[in-house]
């Protein structure tokens, strides 16, 4: 982390590879076992159009983004968003998640706003993905 960020400043970006895989053993950590994560006949058979991430999984992906910018999870007082897109993944090859993210605003009591933009395919899947993040001693 810069020793003082300036708004619109880059943090960088980052892609991350999802493998169905990936969705399995997310579901054990979590304790989220809804079959619509790992079967693709469940997941048709209910509208979807294929086995989708889970939300939390790609919310907690794209924050890794700030907590390696800033060197310390612990950093990271608030963390919010919304979910826009569904991130399915496909059988054979998986999916991409690409997060990027700036400094959105930096604020009088030490703290810093990481916006962030998260997409698979093109399509924007998290809006208004902001991090707050206490600025360490410097």
């Amino acid at each position: 982390m810069p020793a003082t960020p300036a708004k619109g400043e880059s943090i960088g970006t980052a892609t991350v590879h999802l493998e169905r895989a990936d969705l399995v053993r997310y579901a054990g950590a979590s304790g989220d076992f809804n079959p619509i994560h790992w079967s693709e006949s469940m997941a048709r058979a209910v509208g979807l159009p294929g086995v989708i991430a889970h939300g939390m999984l790609t919310m907690g992906t794209a924050v890794q983004l700030v907590t390696d910018w800033c060197g310390d999870p612990g950093a990271v007082v608030d963390y919010q968003t919304r979910f826009t897109q569904m991130v399915p993944v496909p059988e054979d090859g998986g999916a991409d998640l690409e997060v990027s993210g700036k400094v959105g605003a930096v604020n009088d009591d030490g703290t810093v706003r990481i916006d962030l933009a998260v997409t698979t395919g093109g399509t924007k899947v998290l809006t208004k993905a902001q991090a707050l993040v206490r600025l360490g001693e410097r």
